[in-house]
C-alpha cells in the first residue's frame, strides 16, 4: 500500500503538471550551494550517472525526479534468473531511454531549449521517471545551486533569480527540504540551512545532508553535527561520501563507490558508532519513509484542497457553456435570442446609466454624452466671437454696397442681414462635430457591451456590433442633416422683431437716452435701424430750446454752439476732436403738444448754396410755416444739415447744377481734393481738356480696392452699431442652437437607436440558417474548455483515490 501511495502521488503530479493544476503534492526538494555535491547525492541514490556535470551552474531548470521501484520477477524453477533493464522516460517526450548517457544529453538539450545557451535559469521543470529494481519509490526535485556572484556570462541578478526559484519550492508546506552542506566548510556559512530556516524556522520538515566527510582536515570530524548537538533538526543529519573528481575521471563504478562509502564509516574512529545511520543506502531508506509519512500526514489537507479545486474547475467549466447545444436548433435559437436581448439591454443601460457595472474611475456611457453636450459643445459655442472675423473695412463696405448710389438715412437693414448670416454659419461646424462625437461614443458603448458568455462566440459578438453600428450609421445622416437645417433655418429669416433682440439692442444703443424713455413703453417698430435712429436723435437734442432761424437751420448766433455740438459724444462714441461730452436730453414737450391734436406739422426746407470756406455765409430762404421741427426732421437735419457741412463728415462729392454747387448736406471734406477741383473746375471753366478722365478712373479704382482709409464719425458710429446688433442677434441664435442641437441628437440618434436596437437585431440575425455560423466558438476557448474538463476529471479521480487510501490506512 505504501508503494502504491507514492506512485499515486507521482501520477497526480504528472497529471496536474500537464493540465496546469495547482495541487501542491508532497515532494522532496534538494537545496544546496554550487559544488556542495547535490548531483552526486542524487546519482548515488539512483546508482547511475545521468546528471550533467561541469563548471558553474549546470542545473538551470528544476528536475523533478521520480524513482519507481520495479521488482525483478521471480525465476521459474530450474531457470536462470531473468535479466531486467533499467530505463528512463521524460514527461515531455514519449520515448524510453535505456542509455543513461542519452538521458544526460536530453536534459542538457531541454535546458538549452527553454533556458537558452547562456547561464540563465528557468522555472519550468523537467520531469524524469526512472524505473529500476535498485531504487526505492521517491520523488525528488533537484534545484539550481545557490550562488553569490555572477561568473562569466551569467546574468547580473543570478543570485536573486536562484533564491526566488528555490523559495517558491521550499515555502510550500508539503515540501520536505533536503539541505545539502559540505562538511569541509563551517556549518555557520551554510546557505542551504540558512534558506531552510527562513521558511521552516522550527526545523520540522528539513533534513540535513553532510557531504565530503572524507575531505575534512586531519584531526577534525562532524560528529557533533551528525548527532544534532550543533544544529538540531527534527529529521536529523545524515552523512554521505560521494565519488571524488578523480573517481569520476577513472570511471569508478557506483557499486564500488557505495562499498568504499560503507568502509569509510565503519573504519572511521569518530563515525564507527553511528555508521548504521549514515551513508547513501540509509539516506534512501530514510527519505522513502519520510515521504510516506509526509503523504499520510497531508492526506486530509490534500483532500480538502482537491474539494476546493473541483468547485473552482466546475465553475470555470460552466462559464464556457455547454457544447451539447450544437445538435439542437431550438436550443441554438433560444441561446442566440437570449444573448441578443442581453446585448440590447446592456446597450440601453449603459446610455441611461442603469448598468450594474458602473465605473468609478472614468466617465462612461450616457455620462460621456452629457459631457459632450454640456462641456465640449457648450464651450465650443461660447468660444466663437460673433464679430472677430469682421473688420471695420468689411462692415463699411457692406453698408456702402447695400445703399447703392443713394446715401443712407439710417443704418441699412440689408447690410445687417448681409453681415449676420455668415456669422450664424459659424455655428454649423461645432454643431455637426457634436453629432459626430455622440455617434462615436455610441459606437464605443456598443463595443463595450460584452459578457463572458458572449465571448464564447466571437462571430456572434462581431455580428451584433456590426448590426448596431449599421443602425447608428443610418441615423447619423438624418441627424446631421437636421442639425444643419437648424442653422439654415436661422439664416433663412433674420427676425429683428425678436423681443430679446430689441431689448438687447436698446441696451447697447440707448444708454445715453435711457432717461427719456424711462416712463414710456419701448417702441414697436418694423425697422430696427429706424428705431435706433430715433434713439440717436434723442441723444442729439439739447435740453433747452435754442433759437431757430426761419429756414429751420441754426441762427448765426448759434454757430459756436453748432460747432460744439458736432464735437459731442454720440451714444458713447468719441467726438471727432477727441473730446467726450455727455449727451443731452431732448425736451419733447413741444412735439408732444404738436402731435396731440393730429398729424405733426411738416417743416419745409430749402437747400443752401455753400461757398468757399473763406467766404462762408448763410442766407435765409422762404419757408411755408415756421413751426418747431419734429424729432424725425431734427434727426435728418443732424445727418444732412442745412448750412453747409454737418458735424459728421461724409464721403460724397458735391454736385453742381446750373453753374452752382448744390449741397446735399454731407461734408465733402473727406473726398480727394483733386477729385473736387477736377470735376468742379471742368464744370465752371467749361474746359474739356481739364476734365481728366484717367485721373478720375484711378481714384475710383483706389476707392473700390480699399474703400478709403479714413473713417468719418458717421461711419464709425454706423460700424459700431452694426457690431452691437450682430452681437445681440448672434447671442440669441447661439442660445437657441445650444438648446436645440442636443435635443435633436437625442431624438434622432440616441433615443431612436435605443428604441430600435433590439428589433433590428432580431430581424437581422434571428435566422435558423445562420445559427450554426453565429455559434461557432473560438478555437482557443474550445481547447481551454477541454483542458478544464480534463482537469476536473483528474481532480475527481484523485479525490476518489485519496478517499480510498484514507479508508485503507485506517
Amino acid at each position: 500500500m505504501d508503494e502504491d501511495l507514492i506512485q499515486l502521488v507521482n501520477k497526480l503530479q504528472d497529471t496536474f503538471s500537464n493540465l496546469g493544476g495547482e495541487l501542491d503534492m508532497p515532494q522532496l526538494a534538494v537545496v544546496g550551494s554550487q559544488s556542495a555535491g547535490k548531483s552526486s547525492v542524487l546519482e548515488n541514490i539512483v546508482g547511475r550517472d545521468f546528471l550533467p556535470r561541469g563548471q558553474g551552474i549546470v542545473t538551470r531548470r528544476p528536475l523533478v525526479l521520480q524513482l519507481i521501484h520495479t521488482p525483478v520477477p521471480e525465476p521459474a524453477p530450474g531457470s536462470p534468473p531473468p535479466t531486467y533493464t533499467e530505463w528512463g522516460q521524460f514527461l515531455h517526450l514519449d520515448k524510453r531511454f535505456t542509455d543513461f548517457n542519452e538521458i544526460r544529453k536530453e536534459i542538457e538539450q531541454e535546458t538549452y531549449r527553454v533556458a537558452g545557451q547562456n547561464k540563465g535559469i528557468s522555472k519550468l521543470p523537467i520531469h524524469l521517471r526512472i524505473y529500476s529494481p535498485n531504487v526505492l519509490d521517491l520523488t525528488l526535485v533537484d534545484l539550481p545551486g545557490l550562488t553569490k556572484i555572477p561568473v562569466g556570462d551569467q546574468p547580473s541578478d543570478i543570485e536573486r533569480q536562484i533564491r526566488g526559484l528555490v523559495i517558491d519550492y521550499i515555502s510550500k508546506p508539503n515540501c520536505v527540504i533536503l539541505a545539502v552542506s559540505a562538511a569541509n566548510v563551517d556549518l555557520a556559512n551554510s546557505e542551504s540551512l540558512k534558506l531552510a530556516r527562513s521558511v521552516d524556522p522550527q526545523g520540522r520538515r528539513t533534513i540535513g545532508i553532510l557531504t565530503k566527510l572524507d575531505l575534512m582536515d586531519a584531526g577534525t570530524n562532524a560528529l557533533d553535527i551528525l548527532t544534532g548537538r550543533v544544529y538540531p533538526l527534527k529529521l536529523g543529519f545524515i552523512g554521505v561520501v560521494n565519488r571524488s573528481q578523480q573517481d569520476i575521471n577513472v570511471e569508478k563504478s557506483m557499486a564500488d563507490a557505495l562499498e568504499s562509502e560503507t568502509d569509510f564509516f565503519k573504519n572511521h574512529h569518530a563515525y564507527r558508532n553511528i555508521a548504521h545511520k549514515n551513508g547513501t543506502k540509509y539516506l534512501a531508506k530514510t527519505l522513502n519513509q519520510v515521504l510516506l509519512n509526509h503523504i499520510r500526514d497531508k492526506l486530509p489537507d490534500m483532500k480538502a484542497r482537491l474539494n476546493t479545486l473541483m468547485g473552482q474547475a466546475q465553475q470555470e467549466l460552466n462559464s464556457f457553456g455547454d457544447a451539447a447545444i450544437y445538435g439542437d436548433t431550438n436550443q441554438q435559437g433560444a441561446l442566440i435570442l437570449r444573448l441578443m436581448t442581453q446585448f440590447a439591454r446592456d446597450f440601453v443601460a449603459s446610455i441611461e446609466g442603469t448598468n450594474v457595472a458602473i465605473s468609478t474611475k472614468e466617465l462612461s456611457g450616457g455620462a460621456r454624452i452629457y459631457y459632450i453636450f454640456n462641456d465640449v459643445f457648450g464651450h465650443a459655442l461660447a468660444s466663437i466671437d460673433s464679430t472677430q472675423n469682421l473688420d471695420n473695412q468689411d462692415i463699411r463696405t457692406a453698408i456702402r454696397n447695400s445703399t447703392g448710389p443713394r446715401p443712407s438715412l439710417f443704418v441699412p437693414e440689408v447690410a445687417f442681414d448681409l453681415l449676420v448670416k455668415p456669422q450664424i454659419k459659424l455655428l454649423e461646424a461645432p454643431s455637426l462635430r457634436c453629432v459626430e462625437l455622440v455617434y462615436e461614443e455610441l459606437v464605443k458603448i456598443c463595443h463595450n457591451c460584452t459578457s463572458t458568455e458572449l465571448q464564447r462566440f466571437p462571430r456572434l459578438h462581431a455580428q451584433l456590433i456590426e448590426v448596431v453600428s449599421e443602425l447608428l450609421r443610418e441615423r447619423l445622416g438624418p441627424t446631421s442633416d437636421y442639425a444643419q437645417s437648424l442653422i439654415e433655418i436661422q439664416v433663412a429669416y433674420i427676425n429683428t422683431n425678436h423681443p430679446a433682440f430689441i431689448s438687447g439692442s436698446a441696451t447697447a444703443a440707448q444708454a445715453p437716452a435711457a432717461a427719456v424713455h424711462r416712463h414710456s413703453a419701448p417702441p414697436r417698430v418694423s425697422s430696427i435701424t429706424l428705431w435706433l435712429g430715433e434713439k440717436l436723435l434723442t441723444a442729439r437734442q439739447p435740453v433747452s430750446a435754442e433759437p431757430v432761424t426761419t429756414n429751420g437751420g441754426p441762427s448765426p448766433d448759434d454757430e459756436d454752439a453748432h460747432s460744439t455740438e458736432g464735437a459731442e459724444s454720440l451714444n458713447g462714441f468719441p467726438a471727432r476732436d477727441g473730446r467726450s461730452v455727455s449727451s443731452t436730453v431732448h425736451d419733447r414737450s413741444r412735439s408732444s403738444t404738436a402731435t396731440a391734436g393730429g398729424k405733426p406739422p411738416k417743416a419745409q426746407y430749402q437747400h443752401t448754396h455753400p461757398e468757399p470756406r473763406s467766404h462762408r455765409h448763410s442766407s435765409a430762404h422762404a419757408q411755408s410755416d415756421s413751426t418747431t421741427p419734429t424729432a424725425r426732421e431734427t434727426f435728418l437735419n443732424y445727418f444732412f444739415g442745412q448750412n453747409g457741412p454737418g458735424p459728421i463728415a461724409g464721403s460724397s462729392i458735391d454736385r453742381a447744377t446750373a453753374g452752382d454747387v448744390v449741397s446735399s448736406g454731407r461734408d465733402v471734406s473727406g473726398a480727394d481734393v483733386s477729385m473736387q477741383t477736377g470735376l468742379l473746375a471742368g464744370k465752371r471753366d467749361g474746359n474739356n481738356a481739364a476734365f481728366d478722365m484717367k485721373s478720375l478712373g484711378r481714384h475710383i479704382e483706389a476707392i473700390s480696392s480699399d474703400g478709403g482709409s479714413h473713417l468719418g464719425m458717421r461711419e464709425e458710429m454706423e460700424i459700431n452699431l452694426i457690431r452691437s446688433l450682430i452681437s445681440s442677434y448672434f447671442s440669441i441664435v447661439r442660445q437657441s442652437i445650444q438648446d436645440l442641437i442636443p435635443k435633436a441628437i437625442m431624438h434622432f440618434l440616441v433615443n431612436h437607436t435605443s428604441q430600435q436596437v433590439q428589433n433590428r437585431l432580431v430581424s437581422s440575425m434571428y435566422k435558423p440558417e445562420l445559427f450554426g455560423e453565429l455559434l461557432n466558438e473560438d478555437e482557443a476557448l474550445v481547447a481551454e474548455r477541454t483542458r478544464v474538463k480534463a482537469l476536473l476529471d483528474a481532480y475527481k479521480g484523485a479525490f476518489k483515490t485519496l478517499s480510498e487510501v484514507s479508508l485503507r490506512s485506517t
